[in-house]
């Protein structure tokens, strides 16, 4: 079975070997013979076809998600189609579309059905639903994950080329682990949850389920949208660029007392392998203190915030308890213990953990953590339903608490067969660097896709981060040079180390003042050669103060890279330069520096 990313189905689609009418029949035919517990609502042809219906005049180059079909977790409102969030007597039929689904479907994308999750999503484990219990994708009689999943087991059997989920503590990334997808649990309030059930309403997310990180990105830029009617939705603005290869960054790695694998410590060899992989990829291992993550996440279900939950479904947990299953009734009914006294404590708390935890942020760049401890099977669940559900949540119920976006990816498979995964963690508005860097972490390990026979395909590198503008830079603003400090000032970030093109003389600028010796870039018409340069990323709100910072003869203009890419860099006037000057033959300013002894 090959798997549908976007890319494969839109390469179809161009080459007219599919149409959009074609797939979602093969789709059909192919959930029919699934497990049937995967869908609360599985779509008919008939349903589908308004959606077909809206395609007609457009093509892959006109609407980003055309033809691309995706599932729906069921607390999540689709246009006609009930919303049961796992609990039929709560089963609800909006006339509108959820904000976040509304988007999906304008760009294209076909909605398939509703997925099965924990009942009011509350639970890691996708066994409490009147619906059944999703068969894991890889390993039967393994739990799937939850709360999200039908949405996690659809995507890794092929049957869409993403779903969206939700993820107050976890629900959007342990189904991945298990179903060897990835899944993006952005920044808090950037996806909105207009038309969404709420768990807890400050905390929840809409998350992403993909194939791969390049889907994944995509769906998130296209469902990104701000949504001013969602009162705790905020604006996207990526607070750091895409990594790329060649630019360095600092990972946090937990340490050895603070890795908990609950009986499962063959785990620990495939985060040892995802470590090797990120240092390979250029990344420098900083061991941290986690322990005020894991005091903050024990806060989620121990603290008031369970009232949330008991909040969102009060009027039906007191008119019919009998309609929740019991374990959902118990964790709920919890909620109306706390009082306003141990609410504002456990803020004071939060308060303090969410300080501590800042202080890590100043050494590393992103943490890396196992995304659950490990799985459990089906009997040994229903054995332990909430002390198992605990232990699942150790390394995510922290995450929304204190802001931060995760992404996790598959890290391979355990000794007997079982997908395990990593997180990669981040401060909020950090969710690209997390795309970026996570798609050359999948692709090195070297999984298939989902449950498919489909390998990964290679890590794309990203275009330029929305805000943020590209700067070439080959002189004394480099990475360790006296003027780098400089760049570093105006929030940039390296991006690689490349050459220009094979059309550039380079010349040496003697030093005015307290001005260091720099270089000056021209373009040459004959005998240029690739200069060694540094392209970093900008906020494009800086690069005003940065262009007034530069003294003449040095000025901004567009330098042509070696893959012919041109991105805005130093360039000087030719009229400020002689032949004694000339240092083109050294190949870049760092070599110079280095012949001069």
């Amino acid at each position: 079975m090959t798997a549908p990313t976007l890319a494969t189905l839109h390469t179809a689609y161009r080459a007219g070997h599919l149409t959009p009418s074609q797939l979602v029949d093969n789709l059909l035919a192919q959930a029919a013979a699934a497990d049937p517990a995967i869908w609360i609502h599985l779509m008919d042809r008939h349903e589908i076809q308004p959606y077909l219906d809206l395609l007609e005049g457009h093509s892959p180059d006109s609407l980003p998600l055309y033809g691309i079909p995706f599932a729906i977790k069921d607390n999540i409102d689709l246009a006609g189609t009930p919303t049961t969030a796992a609990c039929p007597a709560f089963a609800y039929t909006p006339e509108k579309s959820a904000s976040v689904v509304q988007a999906l479907i304008d760009a294209g994308a076909i909605p398939m059905g509703k997925t099965n999750l924990d009942q009011f999503a509350t639970g890691l484990v996708g066994t409490r639903s009147p619906y059944g219990s999703p068969e894991n994708a890889i390993s039967p009689g393994v739990i799937s994950g939850g709360s999200s999943s039908g949405s996690a087991v659809a995507v890794a059997l092929g049957l869409v080329s993403f779903a969206l989920g939700t993820d107050t503590a976890g629900s959007g990334r342990v189904p991945a682990a298990f179903n060897n997808i990835v899944g993006l649990k952005p920044t808090r309030g950037v996806l909105s949850t207009t038309g969404v059930v709420p768990a807890c309403r400050s905390l929840d997310c809409v998350s992403i389920f993909a194939l791969t990180s390049e889907d994944a990105a995509k769906v998130f830029e296209v469902a990104r949208a701000f949504d001013a009617s969602d009162t705790l939705a905020r604006p996207f603005a990526a607070a750091v660029p895409t990594w790329a290869p060649g630019s360095g960054f600092r990972f946090g790695v937990l340490p050895e007392n603070q890795r908990h694998y609950f009986g499962e410590e063959s785990a620990n060899e495939l985060y040892e392998n995802s470590i090797t992989r990120l240092r390979a990829l250029g990344g420098i291992a900083v061991e941290v203190d986690f322990e005020p993550f894991m005091e903050a996440a024990r806060l989620l279900y121990g603290g008031p915030w369970v009232a949330e939950r008991y909040v969102a479904t009060a009027a039906l947990l007191e008119s019919q308890p009998e309609a929740f299953l019991p374990v959902t009734r118990t964790i709920i009914s919890g909620g109306v213990k706390p009082s306003a006294a141990d609410t504002f404590r456990a803020m004071y708390q939060l308060a303090t953990l969410r300080r501590q935890s800042e202080a890590v942020w100043q050494y590393v760049d992103v943490i890396l953590t196992p995304t659950a401890p490990r799985s459990y099977t089906r009997e040994e669940i229903e054995a332990e339903p909430i002390a198992y559900n605990t232990n699942l949540g150790t390394y995510t119920n922290f995450m929304n608490l204190l802001d931060l976006c995760g992404y996790a990816v598959p890290a391979g498979f355990l000794p007997n067969g079982r997908a395990w995964g990593v997180t990669l963690i981040a401060p909020a508005f950090h969710d690209l660097r997390l795309l970026s860097i996570g798609s050359f972490l999948h692709q090195a390990t070297g999984v298939k896709l989902g449950a498919t026979e489909t390998p990964v395909p290679p890590a794309v590198e990203t275009a330029a981060t929305p805000g943020w503008m590209p700067v070439a830079v080959c002189g004394a603003h480099m990475e360790g040079l006296p003027l780098n400090p400089g760049l570093l000032a105006c929030g940039a970030h390296l991006r690689s180390r490349t050459e220009t093109a094979p059309c550039y003389q380079l010349y040496h600028l003697p030093g005015e003042g307290s001005v260091p010796p720099r270089p000056g870039l021209i373009r040459s018409a004959e005998g240029g050669r690739a200069i060694a340069l540094e392209v970093w990323d900008m906020p494009e709100a800086a690069l005003g103060a940065f262009f007034n910072s530069i003294k003449p003869p040095l000025g901004l203009g567009w330098v042509e890279l070696a893959g012919g890419q041109r991105v805005c860099g130093f360039l000087c006037e030719p009229s400020a330069v002689s032949a004694p000057q000339d240092i083109t033959h050294h190949g870049g300013w760092r070599a110079w520096i280095q012949a001069q002894g």
